[in-house]
């Protein structure tokens, strides 16, 4: 089933950003954009490779109202520790949500049961709190913030401009497509 649409459910978890504990809920959510990008563990291989990507674009996400949230299944405690440890944590300014219990992989559809731990997923979340782009891949392939950022922009543009369609490598300034009437519902 897709999650395309489907509005976050209400949550409240404990993140660790700034040398600080903090908690986050729903309500911080709304109003602006925001991407979750869920890893397996912290102290691992490839996730340090892709929170240090989104680290280098984070504030150009920023600049475009986007707020970036890394989830994995560990607890804050966990986060500060990692940060404290790695000199390629310590590059991380967003926000480093814990989710021992799972809550939010559960409900962003990531979790792997049997090993407590989420998948990899990104998932960009509208000022309304609907997720509007994902995907979901192999714990072992990492991710690109490059694109993860011209998703974010396109579907921005997308929500701005309801009558028009970004075409594949779409690229903020580009041209976009706007669908004739009679194709509207083929796109």
């Amino acid at each position: 089933m897709s999650l395309i649409n489907k509005e976050v459910n209400d949550f409240k978890v404990q993140a660790y950003v700034g040398k600080d504990f903090k908690e986050v809920t729903k309500k911080d959510i709304l109003g602006k954009w925001s991407v979750f990008f869920f890893y397996p563990a912290d102290f691992t291989f490839v996730c340090p490779t892709e929170l240090e990507d989104l680290a280098n674009k984070y504030e150009e996400f920023k600049k475009i109202g986007c707020e970036i949230y890394s989830v994995s299944c560990d607890t804050h405690f966990v986060h500060k520790a990692w940060h404290d440890a790695s000199d390629t944590i310590k590059k991380i300014q967003y926000p480093m949500l814990a989710d021992p219990t799972g809550a939010l992989a559960r409900d962003f559809d990531v979790m792997i049961e049997a090993d407590g731990l989420a998948e990899r997923g990104s998932f960009i979340v509208n000022p309304e709190g609907r997720i509007v782009a994902y995907e979901v891949i192999a714990g072992n392939v990492g991710r690109n913030a490059d694109e993860l950022l011209r998703r974010v922009q396109a579907s921005q543009f997308v929500a701005e401009h309801g009558d028009q369609v970004c075409p594949a490598k779409w690229q903020p300034g580009a041209s976009t497509l706007k669908p004739s009437l009679d194709l509207v519902g083929i796109i």
